[in-house]
C-alpha cells in the first residue's frame, strides 16, 4: 500500500511540475476555437468597448492581450498599474469572450535598460542591444530574470484565478538568439562544465588539437565567434555546443516562467507559447513545463510559390511542416498567430488572393489544431507595423478581406460542429499509410554549418520528403529520435547526420519487427559530437543498408548527372552518395554518367520482417525520390494517393478537409456515400472543401 501511495504521489508531483493534460483544455466537440489579438494600449480608451463588442459579434471566442505591454503594467520600477487591464478583461467577460494573457517578457520597459544596461544581450560585434525593439534581452542575465519573475508573479497573483482568463502565452515567438554578453559567457562555461565535467572531455569532443585550440581550464573558454574568427575556420563542434546551449537557455527561460506561474494559477488555465512555424534556433521539445506548444505562421511573404497565383496564396510547406511538428499524439496544439492579410516585412508584400486566409484556416483545421488566433484585430496607423493588415482596416470598424474570411469561417465552424461525430475513427486506409519523419535540431545546426555545397538546404531537403509523403495522402508526424516508432508503418530519416550506437540499434529493431525504414544521403556520417567516423563514411549504417558508401559528389548547378532506375532516366546535381552494394539484387538505382557510372545511387535491404531503403541522391525535381518512396509504400500493402503539388487532403474527427495552394482548379474524388458540408468537388485556387462519409 505504501508503494502504491508513493507512485501516486510521484505521478501527481510530476503532473503539477511538468504541466497538465493538454487534452482537457479544449473539448473535441468544439473542433477549432477562433480568437484574435487585441492591443487596448494602442487605442483610445473610449474605443475599447466598441472594439470588444464588435469582436464578440463577429463570433470570435477569445482575445489575446498584454504580450508587449510591460511599460503599461509597470511604468516605473516597482509601480504596478493593472487597472486598464482589469477594465479590458471585464469588457471581455461582459461580451462573453475568454482571454489569453501574454507575459510581457519579449521587451523590457525603457527605465529598466537605462538603470540596468546589463540586461541586454550582446551581438557578435560585442555591442549591447538597446531599447526600442523586441527580444533584446540576455536570457542568462540574473537581473533580467529577477524582473521577469516579479512581473509574472504580479500577473499570476492578479489573474491566476480569473474565470475569464483561460490561458497564458509565455514571451512571444521565443528565439534562441546568439548572445555574447558577459552573462551568457559565464552561463555557457557552466553549461559546458556540467556537460563534460573535465576539460579533457571537452577537448576531445571539440577536437581542439586542430589549430592549437586546446584548453586547460573551463575558465579559458570564450564563445566561438564566427564573425571574428572567420566563418569557415570556426570550430564546428564548439559552434554546435553553442547552438545547444542557446536552445537550452531559451527553453529554461520558458520553464522558469512556467514555474513562477504554475503555483499561482488555476488548473483550468493552460501555459503555452508561440514558436515560429519553422523555428531554427529554438527547440520546442526542450521545454518541459508547458502544457503544450503553439506556433506562429505567416505563409505568404511575397515569394513565387506554386504557379502564377502562388505569390498571393502562400507557401504551403510552412504550415505543412508546423502541423506535423507541433501537433503530437496525445496532446493538442494551435496556431497562436496567423497572418491576417498583407504584411510589411516581406521583400514584396502583395494583397492575398481572396480565399487564401480561409484556406489557411482550413489547412489548420484539417491538421487537427484546437484553436486558431490571428494577429491582429485592428491595423495600426503608427509604429513599425503600420503597413501590416488586421481583421479591420484603419478605421477600426470596416472588415478587411481577411476579416471577412474569418467571419465566414466562424460561421462555417458552426455547421461543422453540428455535423461532428464523436465516435469517428481514423479510416484503416490512413492507418496503413501512417508515416513518421525523424527530425533533429542538432542535425540541422550541424548540416547548415558544413553544407558542403551551395545547393544544400537542410530544411528544404526535409520538407521535400514531407511533401512527397503528404502527396500520397499519408498522415505524417514529425518525431524525435527517442520517440516510439512502433505505431508507424514507415519511418523516414532525411539527412539524419548525427548518430550513435543507440539509435542504430533502435532503427534495426524497428525494421526487424516489420517496420519500413527510409534513410537518405547525409545520414549517419557523424557521431553526436560532429566527428566523421574513421571506420568509413557512414560506416555505422553499413549493416543496416547492406552496403558501403565510398564517398559523395556534387555537380555544378547547371549540370545534369543521370541515374537509371527501372528503365527510366532521372537527373541530379545536388548530392550523390557513391554506394557499393554487397548484393546486386539490392540495387534500385544506378548512376549512368560521370566517371563512377555503374555505382549504386539507391539500395534496399531486408532485415527480419522489415525493410531498409537508402536513397543516396538529392534531386531538384524529387521525381526519383517520389518513385522510390511509392515503391516502399506499395510493398507494405498500403494504397496511396497522388495529389499534385499544393493539394492537401487531411482527415480529422470524421471530416475530410481539402485545400488548394496551386494556381489551377483541382477536381476532388469524393466517395458517393459522402456529404459535402463546405465547398464543392471543384477545388479552386485558395479553395477549401470539407466532407464526411455518411454512416451506413
Amino acid at each position: 500500500m505504501k508503494r502504491i501511495f508513493y507512485v501516486v504521489i510521484c505521478f501527481v508531483i510530476g503532473f503539477v511540475a511538468n504541466g497538465q493534460d493538454s487534452l482537457s483544455f479544449f473539448q473535441k466537440e468544439d473542433l477549432m476555437s477562433i480568437g484574435i489579438y487585441y492591443y487596448p494600449e494602442h487605442w483610445n480608451k473610449s474605443e475599447w468597448e466598441r472594439d470588444i463588442k464588435n469582436i464578440s459579434e463577429l463570433g470570435f471566442e477569445f482575445i489575446h492581450l498584454a504580450e508587449f505591454a510591460w511599460i503599461n503594467l509597470e511604468p516605473q520600477e516597482g509601480v504596478y498599474t493593472f487597472g486598464w487591464l482589469d477594465e479590458v478583461i471585464a469588457l471581455a467577460e461582459k461580451y462573453h469572450l475568454k482571454v489569453i494573457l501574454g507575459t510581457p517578457t519579449a521587451i523590457a520597459p525603457v527605465w529598466m535598460g537605462i538603470k540596468y544596461p546589463e540586461i541586454y544581450a550582446m551581438g557578435s560585434n560585442y555591442s549591447r542591444g538597446e531599447h526600442g525593439t523586441r527580444a533584446q534581452q540576455s536570457l542568462s542575465n540574473p537581473i533580467w530574470r529577477a524582473f521577469s519573475e516579479k512581473i509574472i508573479t504580479k500577473l499570476g497573483e492578479k489573474y491566476g484565478h480569473n474565470l475569464t482568463v483561460i490561458g497564458w502565452q509565455l514571451d512571444n515567438e521565443p528565439e534562441a538568439k546568439e548572445d555574447y554578453s558577459p552573462s551568457s559567457q559565464e552561463a555557457f562555461r557552466k553549461w559546458l562544465e556540467k556537460k563534460y565535467d573535465v576539460i579533457e572531455a571537452l577537448n576531445k569532443a571539440w577536437g581542439t588539437q586542430f589549430w592549437s585550440q586546446t584548453y586547460s581550464d573551463f575558465n579559458q573558454i570564450k564563445i566561438h565567434n564566427a564573425n571574428h574568427v572567420g566563418w569557415w575556420g570556426t570550430n564546428p563542434h564548439a559552434l554546435l555546443d553553442f547552438k545547444r546551449f542557446s536552445a537550452d537557455t531559451q527553453a529554461d527561460f520558458l520553464d522558469f516562467q512556467a514555474d513562477v506561474l504554475r503555483p499561482l494559477i488555476s488548473t483550468n488555465q493552460y501555459i503555452t507559447t508561440n514558436y515560429t512555424a519553422t523555428t531554427y534556433g529554438a527547440d520546442p521539445r526542450r521545454t518541459k513545463k508547458l502544457d503544450f506548444n503553439a506556433f506562429t505562421s505567416y505563409p505568404n511573404k511575397g515569394q513565387a510559390n506554386i504557379g502564377d497565383l502562388g505569390f498571393r496564396l502562400g507557401d504551403p510547406k510552412e504550415l505543412s511542416f508546423a502541423l506535423s511538428f507541433f501537433k503530437q499524439q496525445n496532446t493538442i496544439s494551435g496556431v497562436m498567430e496567423l497572418q491576417p492579410g498583407f504584411v510589411n516585412w516581406g521583400q514584396i508584400n502583395p494583397l492575398l488572393q481572396p480565399g487564401a486566409l480561409r484556406m489557411w484556416l482550413y489547412h489548420c483545421f484539417g491538421g487537427d489544431l484546437s484553436f486558431a488566433c490571428s494577429y491582429r484585430y485592428r491595423q495600426i496607423n503608427y509604429g513599425a507595423e503600420q503597413y501590416h493588415s488586421g481583421i479591420t482596416t484603419l478605421d477600426g470598424v470596416s472588415l478587411s478581406q481577411g476579416g471577412k474570411e474569418y467571419k465566414q469561417v466562424i460561421q462555417e465552424m458552426k455547421l461543422l460542429k453540428k455535423a461532428y461525430n464523436p465516435s469517428a475513427k481514423m479510416p484503416e486506409v490512413l492507418k496503413k499509410r501512417k508515416t513518421a519523419m525523424l527530425w533533429s535540431f542538432d542535425n540541422r545546426w550541424s548540416l547548415d554549418r558544413q553544407a558542403q555545397t551551395s545547393q544544400w538546404n537542410t530544411l528544404g531537403f526535409f520538407q521535400k520528403y514531407l511533401e512527397i509523403v503528404k502527396s500520397f495522402g499519408a498522415p505524417a508526424d514529425i518525431l524525435y529520435e527517442n520517440d516510439d516508432l512502433s505505431d508507424y508503418t514507415i519511418v523516414i530519416a532525411p539527412a539524419f547526420e548525427l548518430v550513435d550506437d543507440e539509435i542504430i540499434e533502435k532503427w534495426t529493431n524497428y525494421v526487424k519487427q516489420g517496420g519500413n525504414l527510409v534513410l537518405t544521403a547525409r545520414t549517419g556520417v557523424k557521431d553526436k559530437n560532429g566527428h566523421l567516423f574513421q571506420s568509413g563514411y557512414g560506416a555505422k549504417m553499413y549493416p543496416l543498408i547492406d552496403a558501403e558508401i565510398e564517398y559523395f559528389d556534387h555537380l555544378l548547378p547547371n549540370m545534369k548527372g543521370t541515374i537509371n532506375a527501372n528503365g527510366e532516366t532521372y537527373f541530379w546535381n545536388n548530392w550523390a552518395d557513391l554506394i557499393d552494394a554487397k548484393h546486386s539484387e539490392n540495387v534500385l538505382a544506378t548512376y549512368t554518367n560521370q566517371f563512377y557510372a555503374g555505382k549504386a545511387a539507391v539500395v534496399s535491404n531486408s532485415i527480419g520482417k522489415g525493410t531498409v531503403t537508402y536513397i543516396g541522391v538529392d534531386t531538384d525535381d524529387a521525381k526519383l525520390e517520389k518513385d522510390i518512396l511509392q515503391s516502399v509504400y506499395q510493398k507494405t500493402g498500403a494504397s496511396i494517393e497522388n495529389y499534385p503539388e499544393g493539394i492537401y487532403v487531411q482527415w480529422r474527427d470524421g471530416f475530410w478537409v481539402a485545400v488548394n495552394y496551386s494556381s489551377e482548379d483541382y477536381k476532388l474524388t469524393i466517395p458517393a456515400n459522402s456529404e459535402i458540408i463546405i465547398g464543392t468537388t471543384i477545388l479552386k485556387p485558395g479553395g477549401a472543401t470539407v466532407w464526411k462519409e455518411k454512416i451506413k
